[in-house]
């Protein structure tokens, strides 16, 4: 060790942004480990680098004690001298000629590894800021149709099958744009996870186009995706005058097209959020008009009647827009047209109470099997309230 590998350390912190004495730090650490490994692991030993010359010792170091249990580990205070106190150390040097190969090995080796973790680091705190961002990269290769890109021109990471749209197809070499899903450490270094199949690929698109929504004047406040097919998206503007679907459109609906054309054509329907769940239901199910919306609280089902001629576009295509607008609001839709409305509300009462009545003579036989009915202040067996919380919901999901 020397005066030129100090510089060479120098150099280090500043081209890769490593700490000059958490390098010197884990030299000495992994000094004392070569030390150990080749001379003995018995003794206390310790390692100290100048930090102006490059000098590098090895001490043997013990406690200095009145009476000496262990000889490896402590020194009586007359074998120390008469300036050590008992619970002062006492230091011995014990640098072997032959350590220096060994320290020149060893502090390559540590370099090498710091500047690996620095790297890891690095990347990973990279990516962790742009966790649910958009990043740009290009498509590299494929493995077992999982989808590796690069980013930054460096940097791997994965778009997994599952978070790909089956119907975009991109080729080697071809650029891509996705949402950072995740960042984990793994043992080959940060993994960075991709997705062009998330709703918050959609809610960043958005929010590049539209400047109200950057600003804070309107949020989004629900998205529904299913990926490369079509998107609902509910909009709230915090101030009167800003229309939030007017601006998510854009002049001839140009912000949109934009969006669209990011997920190769994938449709958007941008709807007006209500704190009305009746009047939030209504506009989900855009473009179908409807006539009513009867609620259900205890059971999250809303009973929607559409005019006949608007039951298959309220329905959509193999129920997609139906099943958008529910998760869009979190209610369960029943549609019926008109005509039948009557009918299918009768019938859904009927069926709501036989389910009342099962979930009754349940729970009249968990009291026969032996639980008193619960009243204020008692309780009944936790393993039959779990059997009856069960039934409940398979009813009730049927």
């Amino acid at each position: 060790m020397n005066t030129e590998m100090l510089s060479a350390l120098k150099e280090i912190e500043t081209e890769r942004g490593i700490g000059f004495e958490m390098l010197l730090e884990a030299l000495e650490a992994a000094l004392i480990s070569a030390y150990k490994r080749n001379y003995g692991s018995d003794a206390n030993a310790i390692v100290t680098i100048d930090r102006q010359s490059g000098e590098y010792k090895v001490y043997h170091r013990r406690n200095v004690v009145e009476e000496v249990a262990d000889p490896k580990l402590e020194i009586s205070k007359k074998q120390a001298g008469g300036r050590y106190e008992p619970g002062d150390f006492f230091d011995e040097e014990v640098t072997p000629k032959d350590f220096g190969r060994i320290a020149a090995q060893t502090a390559k080796q540590v370099i090498v590894q710091r500047i690996r973790e620095a790297e890891r680091d690095t990347i990973f705190n990279t990516y962790s800021a742009k966790l649910h961002d958009i990043v740009m990269g290009v498509v590299q290769r494929y493995e077992q149709r999982n989808m590796y890109v690069l980013l930054d021109g460096k940097h791997e990471a994965l778009l997994p099958l599952s978070e790909q749209v089956h119907r975009e197809n991109y080729r080697i070499n071809d650029r891509i744009r996705a949402y950072v899903l995740d960042v984990r450490k793994s043992p080959k270094g940060p993994l960075v996870v991709l997705s062009r199949a998330a709703e918050g690929l959609v809610q960043r698109l958005l929010e590049n186009q539209v400047p109200e929504i950057r600003d804070d004047i309107v949020e989004i406040m629900a998205i529904a995706r299913e990926a490369g097919s079509r998107t609902k998206v509910a909009v709230h503007s915090h101030r009167p005058e800003i229309d939030a679907v007017g601006a998510c459109l854009g002049p001839k609906s140009s912000r949109i097209a934009s969006v669209s054309d990011e997920l190769r054509g994938e449709k958007i329907d941008v709807i007006r959020w209500a704190p009305d769940a009746n009047t939030f239901i209504q506009n989900a199910l855009a473009p179908a008009k409807v006539i009513g919306v009867e609620l259900f609280e205890d059971d999250g089902v809303a009973l929607v009647t559409v005019p006949d001629y608007q039951l298959s576009l309220a329905i959509g295509r193999e129920g997609q827009n139906v099943r958008l607008a529910a998760r869009l609001c979190g209610w369960r839709l029943d549609i019926t047209g008109e005509s039948e409305a009557e009918e299918n509300r009768g019938r859904y009462l009927s069926e709501r109470a036989e389910r009342e009545g099962v979930v009754e003579a349940v729970e009249t036989e968990v009291v026969a099997e032996g639980a008193e009915p619960a009243v204020e202040g008692e309780s009944v067996d936790p393993e039959l309230l779990r059997r009856l919380e069960e039934i409940k919901k398979e009813m009730f999901e049927q």
